[in-house]
């Protein structure tokens, strides 16, 4: 894997805040680019680019519409100058409303996020972002590993059966602390993300509740987290899908949440 040295200051200028970690291995980058499948004519949205490291690659591949949101202002300003043209937004990605990239022909979405905002910024685009196309995340590989994990294994958690609601994801490869500037402590992953076929009927609001109350307890058995909300045609579904009120939250399938927060949404949705 060719890696190329990186200019002093990507660490040097570095904010904690933002939770800043430089790419700068050509290799993984190109990597990163070649999962999302870039064709002429896409549209193309970069979060967190940086000081580009994906951003030239991206570029190259010929986008029809290519845009990037940067929260550090002085980054926006760089990739301007860097790649004339992009459309750089200078805005924190955790506001953007995701609800505004619809399709017609829909988005791929591509990012080496931030480890401190991984988790809640793919919580909020892939239930509001009914525009997209395709995803690529690089995250740390903690996260990596609870986003694509199944059903009854210890990286199972809300986070999962959220996500995996309204995309699949596949980790593509893994990544070392030494192809970023400064170095974390920790590995991280790349995954693509491709959404769900539209029509899964329940209600987010609902979903997101259960979620939120089964695995704040995920030690308990079901029949304790919900004895408040718990009712008999709730009771029958999990003993058709071979549950029991002992069962545990890990033990259900992303589905099995969904079915459950429909005949539960009266205490979840106002």
């Amino acid at each position: 894997m060719s890696r190329a040295a990186a200019p002093p200051r990507y660490g040097r200028f570095a904010k904690k805040r933002f939770g800043q970690h430089f790419l700068h291995d050509k290799g993984v980058c190109a990597r990163i680019v070649a999962a999302l499948g870039i064709e002429p004519g896409d549209r193309v949205l970069e979060i967190g680019p940086g000081h580009g490291a994906l951003s030239t690659l991206i570029a190259q591949a010929g986008p029809g519409l290519y845009a990037a949101v940067e929260r550090d202002l002085a980054l926006a300003l760089e990739l301007r100058g860097k790649c004339p043209g992009v459309l750089p937004l200078a805005a924190d990605a955790l506001a953007v409303r995701w609800e505004r990239l619809e399709p017609p022909g829909g988005w791929k979405i591509i990012g080496n996020l931030p480890y401190n905002v991984a988790s809640p910024l793919m919580w909020e685009l892939f239930s509001r972002c009914r525009g997209l196309a395709r995803a690529v995340f690089m995250v740390q590989k903690e996260v990596g590993d609870r986003l694509a994990a199944r059903p009854g294994g210890a990286d199972y958690g809300g986070l999962s059966a959220w996500v995996q609601s309204f995309v699949a994801p596949r980790v593509v490869f893994t990544v070392g602390p030494g192809a970023f500037i400064p170095r974390p402590k920790v590995d991280s992953a790349v995954l693509v993300f491709s959404p769900l076929p539209e029509g899964g009927d329940f209600d987010p609001r609902a979903l997101s509740g259960l979620l939120h109350a089964c695995f704040q307890k995920r030690r308990k058995q079901l029949g304790n987290i919900l004895k408040s909300c718990m009712n008999e045609e709730a009771r029958t579904y999990l003993e058709s899908q071979g549950h029991s009120l002992r069962s545990r939250p890990e033990e259900l399938a992303p589905k099995q949440f969904q079915a459950l927060s429909t005949l539960m949404k009266s205490h979840f949705v106002a």
